[in-house]
């Protein structure tokens, strides 16, 4: 497949990298039945419980060690085959969402079983996560069509988003819980047999093993912090997801109390924010250069917070459809874009740390808002909570528009040595 020639033109530009289009297949069809598990847990969790609170302790039971195993996440993905160590993640994740199916569909699962297996998928994500973020960087052929790549990541979580729980929503009323953890299991063949097939030239880890893993994750992070830009594009993204995030917790307990529904109107729901983030990282993978997305980045974190807070008090369905369309193209530009960033602007052989610090903010920060979302919820109510979590994400807008003249003096030179880099590497 020739990207240059083909209906998606300039926007598939990074797909003519063989690896990278092999990722991007098995991606999408791993992926909605990850986003059918996703919709299917929460909800198996609320009709068990019947608790905001819960849900929150399932979400932070499955992304808290994101937080806790981050940084040692990105020490091992800079010094070890991150092709392999992919292959070995992706296959955990497929047992235990076999598990899981195995345990619903026989009827014997339980909330303390929801809760452990959710530890354990956090386990493997927290390794997952920042090695697949810097894994594109070794797909991608021509450096140039990095932004491009991470852009088309995005699109691909974001379209798999649209499918996956509107397909959950309608499997979940017929069929039930377990036949959406079954067919995730099932998906994860497709991606898998994708890595297998990829050849890579000989190629030694990024940094070398004689220093311990305590140092090298030291110079992660004073790397990261010491760089203004870095540091307050993880800044962002820990903010936004300690207190934006958290409405995707709280999405069962809405559709419950406010619209009445059931899992069709949940996925339908999930199904708008996915539109909406779909359109965001269509325009950013659409750009042809880095120039002004500061800017871009500063009015994505005010459309996203200030949509919100309406949506925080709308009744009507159609226009929660509406608003959640405009908070998915918000936060997801506002993700991909800092994404696109930091993948920019850090040196390759800090790469796996810095994005499992990035991973460290934006997964790891999740379950503690999921839980102080869900006490917030029991205690003064899901509208006002998710008002408040407006408010707050967009006070960080005003501070992060704020900073750019400072941050875009500071990151000019860093771009620029990049961008040199990327030359030399053809």
């Amino acid at each position: 497949m020739d990207a240059s020639k083909s209906p998606f033109g300039h926007i598939a530009r990074s797909l003519s990298s063989r690896n990278y289009q092999l990722y991007f297949s098995g991606q999408l069809v791993s992926l909605i039945g990850t986003w059918m598990q996703q919709l299917a847990l929460s909800w198996l969790t609320y009709r068990l419980t019947s608790s905001p609170l819960l849900l929150g302790a399932v979400a932070f039971a499955s992304t808290a060690p994101s937080f806790f195993l981050g940084p040692f996440a990105g020490v091992l993905s800079d010094r070890v085959n991150r092709h392999k160590l992919i292959i070995c993640t992706q296959i955990a994740a497929m047992l235990l969402a076999f598990t899981l199916a195995a345990l619903t569909l026989l009827g014997h699962i339980q909330l303390w079983q929801i809760l452990v297996l959710g530890i354990l998928t956090g386990l493997v994500n927290a390794v997952d996560m920042p090695t697949r973020q810097a894994f594109v960087t070794d797909m991608v052929l021509d450096k140039k069509d990095l932004p491009n790549a991470i852009a088309l990541n995005s699109s691909l979580m974001n379209l798999t988003r649209l499918i996956g729980p509107a397909i959950a929503g309608g499997v979940i009323s017929s069929l039930g819980e377990g036949v959406c953890f079954l067919a995730n299991g099932i998906s994860y063949i497709a991606v898998i047999a994708a890595l297998l097939c990829m050849r890579f030239a000989a190629k030694a880890p990024v940094i070398k093993k004689k220093a311990t893993v305590f140092s090298h994750m030291k110079e992660g992070f004073v790397y990261a912090f010491q760089s203004g830009p870095i540091k307050t594009l993880l800044i962002v993204s820990a903010i936004t997801s300690l207190a934006g995030m958290p409405l995707s917790t709280l999405m069962p307990a809405l559709v419950k109390q406010t619209f009445h529904g059931g899992a069709d109107v949940l996925g339908w729901l999930m199904s708008a924010s996915a539109i909406g983030s779909l359109a965001g990282t269509i325009l950013l993978a659409s750009r042809n250069s880095m120039k002004g997305i500061g800017y871009w980045l500063s009015g994505a974190m005010v459309l996203f917070s200030s949509s919100l807070m309406i949506f925080a008090f709308t009744s009507s369905f159609y226009v929660a459809l509406f608003l959640l369309s405009l908070i998915g193209f918000g936060v997801m530009f506002q993700m991909s874009a800092t994404n696109t960033l930091l993948q920019t602007l850090v040196e390759e052989d800090k790469r796996g740390r810095v994005m499992s610090i990035y991973t460290m903010c934006f997964m790891g920060m999740m379950p503690i808002g999921s839980l102080i979302a869900g006490a917030s919820a029991t205690a003064i109510g899901v509208p006002i909570t998710i008002f408040i979590s407006g408010l707050s994400c967009l006070m960080l807008a005003a501070w992060f528009y704020g900073s750019l003249p400072t941050l875009r003096l500071q990151a000019r030179p860093i771009m620029a040595a990049r961008l040199a880099e990327q030359e030399s590497l053809g």
